[in-house]
């Protein structure tokens, strides 16, 4: 009797363990599957900068075995090997419209982050009425102008930025670029301040430090992680933005986004300058986001348990 049962305890850690490791198989198959697919984009991406248009027409996916890589895509930019020591005016031209699209999604990021962190401390610590807006209202009246569709802001836009003489202008996009991620900021900040104990401000209050003090002393440390999700958050929306960098910049201020669009020519589109410009172009955030992963870690999760 008692082998009995030690047998048939046997058999049920067997299919326990049978069970549990099937279901991790399962778990990290999807995993793996989902990733391929999120990455797939890119890697398609990169490798069409080493193409040549039959390549390109054919479908040609997997280098050294469809395809023999060259660099033509690279060489239409003047980063080659054999055309990275050389004087390129279409380098120069990249390297202007990157370095313009850097200080806008950046400067604008920070500008966001920076308002929209003071806006979602307020909203979480002080009790405000604006006619029958409360809080809760006057924070889903941020969220909500997410909703209006761009082309509805572009005239009054176009009209407002030519009499403040502000179109084609880097200030320009930076003030919009701002103006649009804002209400993302609040919203994510609002969270990670209600998250923060009170009890934390009171006692800076009590040992003499003024609501300013406190803030910046006590609560800005604690919610840094979130302040960099929102920042990373920003600068990702920001620098792929083709909308308003199409329409209100045309020649001193155009950006990535906008020179990757305009890749096309009498004969059709030029894919590999196309995917090259693109590679060239998400490749900084690849790298922000890998030094900065962490924080992105901390900021997502840090409402979620208070």
């Amino acid at each position: 009797m008692a082998e009995t049962q030690i047998f048939h305890d046997s058999d049920t850690d067997r299919a326990f363990k049978a069970k549990w490791y099937a279901k991790r198989v399962a778990i990290y198959g999807i995993l793996i599957l989902w990733t391929i697919i999120c990455l797939f984009p890119i890697y398609w991406t990169i490798t069409t900068s080493f193409k040549l248009a039959p390549d390109v027409m054919q479908g040609n996916m997997i280098p050294f075995w469809d395809y023999t890589p060259q660099w033509r895509g690279w060489r239409s930019l003047g980063l080659s090997p054999d055309t990275i020591g050389e004087r390129s005016t279409v380098r120069d031209e990249f390297l202007k419209r990157f370095w313009n699209s850097t200080i806008a999604a950046v400067c604008s990021s920070l500008l966001a982050v920076i308002l929209g962190s003071l806006a979602a401390y307020g909203l979480s610590r002080f009790e405000y009425r604006f006619g029958f807006m409360k809080n809760d209202d006057i924070s889903f009246f941020f969220l909500s102008q997410l909703i209006l569709p761009p082309v509805v802001l572009a005239l009054p836009f176009l009209v407002l930025y030519r009499e403040l003489d502000l179109l084609d202008t880097r200030i320009g996009l930076i003030l919009l670029y701002a103006l649009t991620v804002m209400p993302i900021v609040i919203w994510i900040m609002r969270d990670q301040f209600s998250s923060i104990p009170t009890e934390l401000e009171e006692a800076a209050l009590v040992d003499g430090l003024s609501i300013w003090g406190a803030f910046l002393t006590i609560i800005l440390p604690i919610a840094l992680p979130g302040m960099v999700a929102a920042f990373i958050l920003s600068l990702v929306l920001t620098w792929n933005e083709y909308f308003f960098a199409a329409l209100l910049t045309s020649t001193d201020s155009v950006t990535l986004p906008v020179m990757v669009a305009s890749q096309t020519g009498s004969q059709g589109i030029n894919w590999w300058s196309m995917a090259a410009l693109s590679t060239a172009a998400i490749l900084p955030l690849v790298v922000i986001g890998v030094i900065l992963e962490r924080y992105i870690i901390k900021g997502m999760a840090a409402g979620a348990v208070k």
